[in-house]
């Protein structure tokens, strides 16, 4: 049914050492979720002896903030985190993705897509999908409004470009969260690429960028697991590039047992830090958090890096809890 597409983009020389990245989006300040995956990310490298890429994806334009980049580089230098290459800037260049486009539009792998939301929803509606994670707004594209595939040029860049999702099962072999297996057939559909913002869709951006930075480790959360497998399914049509490995990490969430918000109250990083918080309490804190120590003391960023090892990490999601928060402003310096 596919024709694999036919791709210019050249694979980088390979590295000496493997590589990670530290990726945040500008689309707000870092809170204390960003924490635990930023930190324990940069443990795992520094023990492993990867390399560490820091890429700042601001692709997201309606949501991006200003000065909202200077500030998280703040941040992590705040941590006492550091990283070997960058900081890349997506929007920089637009054009590897461009390229990358119109490789998928020449093997017939990519189509564009003029339907709105609510098209998309009342054709899914009575369709046994998955229900999209929380916080997304996607709906499940239903194959029935996909058009005949056929090679195509990429001369529409203003307009959404869906990937023709194949049949049957992605599976991969997770660093942490082990086996895992997903028809994004029957799940997701086929999945937005390229917007009509005229910019990439964050699933193309980070595999092209993943793949010209020579990405090998991605270590992130666990709410994105199925963007991992439609992640896999580009590397495969735009290569065969080499595959990281990944480590999907359990989220940071709220006693209500939803993902770490605004409405959890005001768990930014940067909040602590102005309050008089010492960056070594909010390490302690995510060492308590990783299962690497008993209950919640400061720890430099040495002892953390030291002592961190990515199966003591709970199985389950992190619970942020008031005394949690308690805690962190009782190591205010007096």
């Amino acid at each position: 049914m596919y024709r694999q597409a036919d791709v210019s983009t050249q694979a980088p020389n390979p590295l000496p050492t493997p590589v990670t990245r530290l990726a945040p989006s500008p689309t707000g300040a870092l809170h204390l979720g960003n924490a635990r995956t930023f930190l324990a990310n940069w443990a795992l490298a520094r023990q492993r002896g990867w390399r560490i890429v820091l890429r700042i994806e601001d692709l997201d334009t309606p949501r991006v903030k200003h000065d909202a980049a200077s500030g998280i580089l703040g941040t992590l230098r705040w941590l006492g985190l550091d990283w070997d290459d960058g900081p890349f800037v997506q929007s920089s260049d637009l054009e590897p993705y461009r390229e990358a486009m119109r490789s998928l539009a020449g093997g017939g792998l990519v189509y564009p897509s003029s339907h709105t939301r609510s098209e998309v929803e009342d054709a899914a509606a009575g369709l046994a999908a998955s229900a999209p994670q929380e916080g997304s707004h996607e709906s499940p594209f239903p194959r029935a409004l996909r058009p005949p595939l056929a090679v195509r040029a990429f001369d529409d860049p203003a307009c959404n470009w869906r990937f023709a999702t194949p049949d049957g099962g992605t599976t991969f072999d997770d660093l942490f969260a082990g086996r895992c297996s997903f028809r994004l057939a029957d799940s997701i559909g086929d999945f937005i690429v390229w917007t009509k913002r005229a910019c990439p869709a964050y699933q193309l951006a980070v595999v092209v960028d993943d793949h010209r930075q020579g990405v090998t480790h991605v270590v992130r959360g666990d709410d994105l697991l199925d963007s991992a497998a439609r992640q896999l399914l580009l590397y495969r049509a735009l290569g065969p590039w080499p595959e990281p490995a990944h480590a999907h990490l359990p989220l940071v969430i709220g006693a209500d047992g939803r993902r770490l918000a605004k409405r959890h109250g005001d768990t930014r990083l940067e909040t602590y830090r102005s309050a008089g918080v010492p960056p070594e309490a909010v390490v302690g804190l995510v060492a308590f958090w990783c299962g690497i120590r008993a209950d919640r003391a400061t720890c430099s960023l040495a002892e953390f890096r030291a002592a961190f090892k990515l199966d003591s990490i709970p199985r389950r999601p992190i619970v942020f809890r008031q005394e949690d928060h308690q805690w962190l402003l009782s190591r205010c310096a007096r």
